[in-house]
C-alpha cells in the first residue's frame, strides 16, 4: 500500500469513516469519462446523489405518488405524511424552534428572492440600506440590485482582504441608522472562505438589524445550527447536499414569517377566497403555493438521513485532509496561482494557472476523466476583486479521495504542457 493509501486507512481507523465504502453508495462514480475513472470534483455546484437518495424517491413514485394536503385518499394521506416528515427532517438538521419555520423553494436562490420581494418591499424605503459582501454568489446581489431599482434602498458592499477574508472592521464601519437588513455567505461558493457569521450576526443584532445568512455551501460542509446562530433568515439548497435538483429552504423566525405577505398567490396557500376577498393560511403554508415538488422533499429528506449518519465530524475532518492536501499538491504545479489562502476556508481551491483560460483548463482537465468548474461561479464582482476574469474551481466532497486531487494535479501538468 502507497503511503496515500496509508493515510487513508488511518484516518478511516480512528474516525470510522471509510471513503472507498463510502463511494460504492454512489452509482455515478463507478462509471468512466473519456477511457478514465470519473474524478467529480464539481460538488461546490451539485454534488452527486446517494442510492439511498435515488431508492427514496423512485420508492415515492412507484408506491406511494399522489398529490398532497388536499387529498382525502390513502395515497394522498401517505404522500402528505412523507412530504411533511421531510420538513420536520429539515427542522432537525439546522435545529430550527419548529417545523412551521421551515419553508420549502425551488431553491435558495428562490428563498432570497423570496425576502427581498415579500420582507423588503413591506419593510425597506428609499435610503435604507442592505449590507452584503464582495464574497456573495449572484443570487445575493441581484434581487437587492432589483430592490435598489424598484424603491431606492442602498446597497452596501464590505470588502474582503488580499486573502480572502472578510474584513471585520470594515463590515462594523458600514452599519449605520439606515441599514435595515445584512445578507451575507456563511461560506463562499467560488473561492471557499469562511466568513466569521456569528459575529456578523451579533454586530448587526447588537444595532437591532436581522441577518440573512446565505447557507449553501454552510450546511454541507461545516454544519449550521440556526438557534446558536440566532439568525433572522438562512437558506439553502438540496441539491449541494447531495439531495436532488428543484428544492431548497427558508428558514425564517416565526414572529417574522407571521408578518410577511405571502409571495406568490395560488392554492394551497389560501384559507378561503371570494371574489371580493382571499384569506390567506399561516406559514409556511402561505409561501408554498401550488403543487410543490414532493418527491424531490423526499429525497432530500433521505440526503440528510444519509450525511447524518455519516457524521458531520467526519465529514468535516475528510474533508478538511483533502483541502490541506490539495493546497500542497496544487501548490507544486508551476504558474499556478491560488485564489483565497485564508486559513478560515474549506473543501475549495479556486486557481488560474499561468494565462491559461480557465475553460481550456477545464477542457483539457475533462479528457482526463477530471470534472472541475471553470468561469466566474456567479461571483463576478469577487473575480473582479482579485484581477481575473474567471478561475478553475476544484471543490471537494464526502466521496472524494487524495488520488483524485493525484489525478487533477496530474491533469494541470497536462495543461502546462500543451499551453507551453
Amino acid at each position: 500500500m502507497n503511503e496515500m493509501g496509508t493515510i487513508q486507512s488511518v484516518h478511516a481507523a480512528t474516525t470510522g469513516y471509510d471513503v472507498r465504502e463510502v463511494r460504492k453508495d454512489f452509482p455515478i462514480l463507478q462509471r468512466s469519462i473519456y477511457n478514465h475513472p470519473l474524478v467529480y470534483l464539481d460538488n461546490a455546484a451539485s454534488a452527486q446523489k446517494p442510492k439511498a437518495v435515488i431508492d427514496a424517491m423512485t420508492k415515492l413514485m412507484t408506491e406511494e405518488y399522489a398529490n398532497v394536503h388536499r387529498g382525502v385518499h390513502w395515497l394522498s394521506s401517505a404522500a402528505t405524511k412523507r412530504f411533511e416528515a421531510a420538513r420536520g427532517t429539515v427542522q432537525r438538521f439546522i435545529n430550527a424552534r419548529e417545523d412551521r419555520e421551515i419553508v420549502f423553494t425551488r431553491g435558495a436562490t428562490e428563498a432570497i428572492n423570496l425576502v427581498a420581494s415579500s420582507w423588503g418591499r413591506t419593510n425597506l424605503s428609499e435610503g435604507d440600506e442592505v449590507v452584503i459582501s464582495w464574497l456573495e454568489h449572484h443570487a445575493n446581489i441581484v434581487p437587492w440590485q432589483m430592490l435598489r431599482q424598484e424603491k431606492g434602498i442602498v446597497l452596501k458592499v464590505v470588502p474582503v482582504a488580499d486573502d480572502g477574508s472578510l474584513m471585520l472592521e470594515e463590515y462594523e464601519k458600514l452599519l449605520s441608522e439606515r441599514t435595515k437588513l445584512v445578507a451575507m455567505t456563511h461560506m463562499s461558493n467560488s473561492i471557499g472562505i469562511v466568513t466569521p457569521i456569528a459575529e456578523v450576526i451579533r454586530l448587526a443584532h447588537d444595532r437591532g438589524i436581522p441577518v440573512l445568512v446565505d447557507a449553501c455551501q454552510a450546511v454541507t460542509h461545516l454544519g449550521v445550527d440556526v438557534q446558536a446562530l440566532d439568525c433572522d433568515f438562512l437558506v439553502f439548497s438540496s441539491h449541494k447536499l447531495y439531495g436532488p435538483t428543484g428544492i431548497g429552504v427558508l428558514y425564517g423566525k416565526a414572529e417574522l414569517l407571521s408578518e410577511m405577505p405571502p409571495y406568490q398567490g395560488g392554492g394551497d396557500m389560501i384559507s378561503s377566497v371570494t371574489f371580493e376577498e382571499t384569506v390567506y393560511k399561516g406559514i409556511p403554508q402561505r409561501f408554498e403555493a401550488g403543487t410543490p415538488a414532493i418527491i424531490e422533499a423526499v429525497g432530500f429528506a433521505a440526503a440528510i438521513d444519509y450525511v447524518n449518519a455519516l457524521g458531520l465530524e467526519n465529514i468535516r475532518a475528510h474533508e478538511r485532509d483533502l483541502l490541506d492536501y490539495a493546497t500542497q499538491r496544487l501548490g507544486e504545479v508551476d504558474g499556478l496561482r491560488i485564489i483565497g489562502t485564508s486559513a478560515e476556508k474549506a473543501s475549495i481551491v479556486s486557481f488560474t494557472l499561468g494565462d491559461i483560460h480557465p475553460h481550456d483548463i477545464g477542457t483539457i482537465v475533462d479528457r482526463a476523466g477530471v470534472a472541475v468548474r471553470a468561469g466566474h461561479h456567479c461571483a463576478q464582482p469577487l473575480m473582479e476583486r482579485f484581477g481575473v476574469a474567471g478561475t478553475a474551481r476544484a471543490s471537494f466532497g464526502l466521496y472524494n479521495t487524495r488520488e483524485e486531487v493525484d489525478a487533477l494535479a496530474s491533469a494541470l501538468q497536462r495543461a502546462q504542457e500543451i499551453f507551453g
